[in-house]
């Protein structure tokens, strides 16, 4: 391994008498056993068990294996983890620097029981993984004992340095989430170089991903937007959004809808809802049979599919209450940001929990705090950034101190709305189940906040990675931490799952995304600000937006969810694959330089000198120049630049020359590159 870069990890098998997706032992979120839950087995399955993933080679990488430069330049470059991997399993690779430590003191360990000749107890829970027998040093010979003896050490060294440089007051995740910081920064240096559409590209990503804020200079408001604010004071005391539902809004009568939403085209909407379990449910169609109900149709579907009805006793008329509520105060007139995408986040949540790695992992209160935070995510989204919103000056930015300004306000208008008449879904919960479905559910909306998203994932991507470094590869989640993190990015994936689903759903989202863009960058563009990345309709690429947004940033999170619950996203990662090569085989081609001019003639009354390439010694020696003019003076025969006969005339490499780097490989060499990242 290239510290820094990335290891090679043996597969884990699943310790005797554990199943894939069993109850994490004895932890019900602080709260005892759910609702309609038994206690869980204590021979149960003690939690997730991480299966190695597929064969080297057999999907695309994302940029966070390739080689971290800022440490390729280390002395101690050797393959690490030899003593885990094995031959009779399928290898992981691992890139988190936590992780990367143990599984290189695991080694020094092995290492040490060779040099010594002190033989590993079977039962110690650090033994060897995998098939090999144990090596003895009477079999070794002296010039390998010294060169297993001076590894050993350059390991250790290596695993010093990267202890003695971690900051006690940082969590470990953060290391992992400073070197994909670095590593994406490099990549989107390469892409801004590449093109203007490029740099474009890099400053969304940059700008949206990376929690950075830029300053701007916020321009005066004009006539229009004082008496605007004169009209209408900050509403700094109360929930802006908030409203009253229209008379005949709530739910009357009797007689409760099948789907929760009163339509005539009931039986074309139960066809749809048939798929509600499957990854790539048409949410666009639901929307139409539902007369554009579509969160409150899936809302109540799932919440009836799951039995939370029942195991909470959340009454029926209540949640269509609540549900017609929440979907009024998504704004229609909203490209994207609605309550369409609000039912699609919801029902790709409620797949994702659904996966089979998962059964049975998480409790009832769980579950329902996960479906309840994708239905209000996104609840009152005004159709702009929140960088928009700082800039701007806005109400919303001074009441949350510009940070998550969007996130905290869909958690407030959320939570508020419980409060209007008969909207209170949770009623029946003890004030503890509801103290910590609360916590759990800003837990997860504040992770939807996008500026986010490396430390999400770095925080995943280690806490997977080690696990798999352990000997058992055993995913407990038996506290709070873990499971909100799955949680947490679970939700997360399904806020960024419009690229894994079908082409043709992803194309829909696509049109809608690039619309509000647009529509903002509209808005800057009058108030006299500095157009947002991407937010500009005359110069943006759509096709290379996504490109670029799939290997920067969906690509990665949706690999490590994947490590996490293999091998049941694989169709889903096949899916991402298929249409960011759709996307890349329409991006346009830069035109070619116009051609150069021709050179202008030579002045006259000059001496005039043609240089000439001698291709044959024997032969006449053609002219590059050609004739002189014909009111030229007689000249004297010009020089000639001449080569050893044999010898081809010398070329001007073109593109640079040796400006490749060198990227790691399965295999654990390096291969050398063009320097560039993923072609958009």
């Amino acid at each position: 391994m290239e510290p820094g870069g990335t290891q090679r990890l043996g597969s884990r098998r699943p310790p005797p008498g554990s199943e894939r997706g069993g109850l994490a032992a004895s932890f019900e979120v602080e709260n005892g056993p759910s609702p309609g839950r038994s206690p869980p087995d204590p021979q149960a399955s003690p939690g997730l068990v991480l299966l190695p993933g597929g064969p080297p080679g057999q999907r695309r990488e994302s940029f966070l294996y390739r080689s971290d430069s800022d440490y390729d330049a280390s002395p101690k470059s050797m393959s690490r983890n030899s003593s885990i991997a094995s031959e009779a399993h399928a290898e992981d690779l691992i890139v988190t620097p936590f992780a990367q430590v143990l599984a290189s003191l695991r080694s020094v360990r092995s290492n040490f029981s060779i040099l010594a000749n002190v033989p590993t107890p079977t039962s110690s829970k650090r033994s060897p993984i995998g098939s090999q027998p144990p090596l003895c040093k009477a079999t070794l010979s002296e010039e390998t004992s010294q060169q297993l003896a001076r590894e050993t050490l350059e390991e250790l060294d290596w695993c010093l340095d990267q202890l003695e440089t971690l900051q006690t007051h940082r969590a470990v995740s953060e290391m992992a989430s400073n070197k994909f910081k670095r590593m994406l920064n490099r990549e989107l240096t390469h892409l801004s170089e590449m093109s203007r559409s490029g740099n474009q590209v890099s400053e969304y990503i940059s700008s949206t991903f990376l929690d950075k804020q830029h300053e701007v200079e916020i321009p005066a408001p004009g006539p229009k937007e004082r008496e605007k604010k004169r009209r209408q004071p900050p509403p700094m005391g109360q929930i802006s959004g908030v409203k009253k539902l229209p008379p005949g809004s709530s739910p009357g009568g009797s007689s409760v809808p099948r789907f929760g939403v009163k339509t005539d085209r009931e039986e074309l909407l139960g066809k749809e809802l048939d798929n509600l379990n499957k990854w790539g449910l048409n949410i666009f169609r639901v929307s139409e049979y539902s007369n554009n109900r579509s969160l409150s149709c899936i809302m109540y579907t799932i919440f009836q599919e799951r039995e939370l009805v029942k195991t909470f006793r959340i009454p029926v008329e209540t949640l269509l209450t609540y549900t017609l509520t929440l979907e009024d105060h998504y704004h229609a007139d909203v490209a994207y940001h609605n309550s369409l995408h609000a039912a699609d986040v919801m029902q790709s949540t409620h797949v994702l929990l659904a996966t089979p790695a998962l059964d049975a992992v998480f409790t009832d209160l769980e579950i329902l705090a996960a479906l309840f935070a994708a239905a209000i995510h996104d609840v009152d989204h005004p159709g702009v950034s929140n960088q928009f919103l700082i800039n701007t000056n806005s109400e919303l930015a001074l009441m949350y101190n510009d940070e998550s300004v969007l996130e905290n306000h869909h958690l407030a208008v959320g939570f508020k709305l419980l409060q209007e008449e008969n909207c209170d879904i949770f009623q029946n919960l003890s004030k503890r189940q509801r103290q910590t479905l609360r916590k759990m559910v800003i837990d997860m909306v504040l992770a939807t906040d996008m500026s986010k998203h490396m430390s999400l994932l770095a925080d995943l991507k280690t806490m997977v990675e080690t696990k798999k470094v352990t000997s058992s590869g055993v995913l407990l989640l038996d506290n709070y931490t873990d499971r909100i993190q799955v949680l947490r990015n679970m939700v997360h994936c399904a806020d960024l799952s419009n690229p894994t689903k079908p082409l043709a759903l992803y194309r829909q989202w696509t049109e809608r995304i690039m619309e509000e863009f647009f529509r903002q960058g509209d808005r800057e563009r009058e108030r006299g600000m500095e157009i947002s990345p991407m937010c500009d309709k005359h110069t943006a690429s759509v096709e290379k937006s996504q490109v670029g947004f799939i290997d920067y940033i969906v690509h990665p999170l949706w690999e490590t969810w994947a490590d996490l619950v293999h091998p049941d996203a694989q169709e889903i990662l096949e899916t991402l694959e298929e249409n960011r090569d759709w996307y890349h085989s329409r991006v346009p081609h830069s035109p070619s330089p116009p051609p150069r001019p021709p050179p202008p003639p030579p002045p006259q009354h000059r001496f005039h000198f043609d240089l000439t390439l001698e291709e044959d010694e024997e032969g006449q020696e053609p002219r590059a120049g050609g004739a002189p003019p014909p009111c030229d003076p007689p000249r004297a025969p010009p020089p000639t630049l001449r080569h050893p006969p044999g010898a081809a005339p010398r070329e001007t490499p073109r593109g640079g020359g040796g400006g490749g780097r060198a990227e790691r490989t399965r295999g654990g060499g390096t291969r050398s590159g063009s320097g560039d990242p993923p072609t958009l």
